[in-house]
């Protein structure tokens, strides 16, 4: 009988012990797994996005010098030459880009052809406006097709030429991010309009 007792009693002290470990280690998991998690996100430890710096071109405030303007004659920058900006209206400055050539193409089932010139404008530092030029053939190819791609309807309403700029101005962030990972152009605007 003395010897029942014993090995009953040792038997739960084994049970427990394995249970105070397993209870042990499961904490340790669930306490790491949940600061490894609090640190991937940044909410410890630092941010990562702190770490990485801006992405891509920043926007510029009135005022403010463009450390990546691109230069204009005898090494000023092209911001040296611009027009004193009013104290109103946007908040951040606005930068164009013109295109050289004018683009010509026929339009969508139709005999007519348009010929425009356009521009960009862009309110982030000047590496938008040497990408633009960088990549203009790329950005001549896209503007094209969907010129080609267009209705002759479209072109004489003032809801279809806005509908026409905004796919342009996708089409040219789209030749920009897949060149350079950004794309940064705002708007695109006809200098020069002519349907024959």
């Amino acid at each position: 009988m003395s010897d029942k007792p014993a090995k009953d009693g040792k038997g739960k002290g084994g049970s427990n012990k394995l249970l105070i470990i397993l209870t042990a280690v499961g904490m340790l998991a669930i306490g790491g797994g949940g600061v490894f998690a609090l640190v991937a996100t940044g909410m410890i430890g630092g941010s990562h996005a702190a770490e990485k710096g801006p992405q891509g071109p920043l926007l510029v405030r009135k005022g403010e010098v463009d450390p990546y303007a691109p230069k204009g004659k005898e090494g000023e920058s092209a911001e040296a030459a611009a027009d004193v900006e009013g104290e109103g209206g946007d908040e951040y400055r606005t930068a164009y880009f013109t295109f050289t050539e004018d683009f010509t193409s026929n339009l969508r089932d139709s005999n007519s052809l348009i010929q425009t010139s356009i521009a960009c404008s862009t309110r982030r530092d000047g590496r938008v406006l040497l990408w633009l030029k960088k990549h203009e053939l790329a950005i001549r190819s896209k503007v094209l097709a969907i010129l080609a791609d267009t209705p002759e309807d479209d072109i004489y309403t003032v809801e279809g030429k806005d509908r026409l700029q905004k796919r342009m101005t996708t089409a040219i962030n789209q030749v920009l991010i897949q060149k350079e990972g950004f794309g940064g152009v705002d708007s695109v605007y006809f200098r020069t309009f002519i349907v024959q």
